[in-house]
């Protein structure tokens, strides 16, 4: 089909929550094709989904031998891939144990109905956030969420939540309550700019929780699968949550999410308190299975910290020739530019010169490449980065 009829029909049939104007077809590793075969270099990933590049080989296969076996039972019955994530993610990470969802918002709603439920018996309830955080569009999601314009029109939110700045330590030693049952964070913030939490910061939150018998609840929706070079943004920071979630780049594309409690937590959430019709069916564990297999025999967070070292080093010259560029915040393959003026101009000249980047807020451009990005790639998108911001 021509973008014109793919358009045609969207506009007719699809709720106009989105506007896109490029229509994709096809994708490999780094690369996208559209309906007219212009090819594009892709340094959003899917917005940091498809981690391993689109259509990795490996991943596909698994996609493609589960579906011909088994696509969906009911977590009424067990099946043999489940279990097999669930104890790769608990190794990979804290040890904890998993619940199966299908997306990012899923997996936080989960893991805030796991604090409230932790608390209960303990007069606990409200959940402190940060300023720019982003958790979902979810109602409870929504409500931790600080974003205006993603709030504006669903009143009144979901009671139990307040925010303070973040990267600030007094500020939530003062917003602590009797009633706090848990802190909820995004380690490195992604839709709010790609804003790092400071070490000293996170160790503090760690210490405030522990001291005052409340969570830490940890959103790596975004940030964690690998992102910042390592499997989880959590053991970048070498701070460990009670509870945090995951999703994106899990399946490579393909959905589902979960979060991870601490083993000590895992009888929190009883037989019947919690559920999910589609959550970790076996063809969506056989697709995050494959995932973790990639990462360890293609040493995917070697690359990620290797290629982000060597990005990192080209933008720092080009802050440099550029004086509209605020400010660089990177880790690993998580990147923000922070301009002086709104950035919308910038990623849809980045698109039509074949380069496709995101950005965060108004003005700030985010690049999250796939982790399997090659310095000749990195060299390719840079060119043309450089081109659009001193031409």
């Amino acid at each position: 089909m021509k973008t014109e009829q793919i358009n045609e029909l969207q506009e007719k049939y699809l709720i106009g929550t989105y506007s896109p104007d490029i229509a994709l077809v096809k994708g490999q590793g780094c690369y996208v094709w559209d309906t007219a075969g212009k090819k594009y270099l892709d340094f959003t990933s899917g917005i940091s989904v498809c981690n391993l590049g689109h259509c990795h080989p490996v991943v596909t296969e698994a996609i493609q031998r589960q579906a011909a076996k088994l696509v969906h039972v009911s977590n009424l019955y067990m099946n043999e891939i489940q279990p097999q994530l669930a104890e790769k993610i608990s190794t990979k990470s804290f040890g904890g144990k998993l619940f199966f969802a299908n997306s990012g918002a899923e997996a936080n709603e989960g893991m805030i109905k796991f604090a409230r439920k932790w608390g209960s018996d303990k007069g606990k309830h409200e959940i402190v956030y940060m300023n720019r955080s982003f958790h979902g569009r979810t109602l409870a999601t929504l409500a931790a969420t600080d974003k205006p314009k993603f709030r504006e029109g669903f009143n009144p939110h979901m009671g139990g939540f307040v925010h303070v700045p973040f990267n600030d330590i007094r500020k939530l030693e003062q917003t602590i309550q009797d009633r706090t049952v848990a802190i909820l964070l995004e380690p490195i913030q992604g839709e709010g700019g790609v804003y790092p939490a400071e070490q000293g910061y996170l160790d503090d939150v760690r210490n405030l929780c522990d001291e005052k018998n409340i969570l830490l609840l940890f959103d790596e929706v975004q940030c964690g699968m690998g992102r910042t070079g390592h499997y989880f943004a959590y053991q970048y920071y070498n701070v460990e949550p009670d509870a945090m979630s995951m999703a994106k780049a899990l399946g490579n594309g393909f959905p589902i999410g979960a979060f991870e409690v601490k083993e000590k937590w895992a009888k929190v959430l009883a037989k019947g308190s919690h559920a999910s019709t589609f959550g970790g069916t076996p063809l969506a564990c056989s697709a995050a299975l494959a995932v973790f297999d990639v990462m360890e025999k293609e040493d995917i967070l070697f690359n990620c910290q290797k290629m982000g070292q060597y990005l990192e080093g080209k933008l720092v010259s080009l802050v440099k020739k550029c004086s509209s560029i605020k400010e660089l915040r990177t880790i690993g393959l998580m990147i923000g530019i922070e301009f002086d003026g709104a950035v919308d101009a910038i990623v849809k000249e980045a698109a039509q010169s074949g380069l496709l980047i995101l950005s965060a807020g108004e003005n700030v451009v985010r690049l999250l490449p796939p982790l399997v990005v090659t310095q000749t790639e990195i060299d390719q998108g840079m060119n043309i980065f450089e081109k659009i911001l001193l031409t």
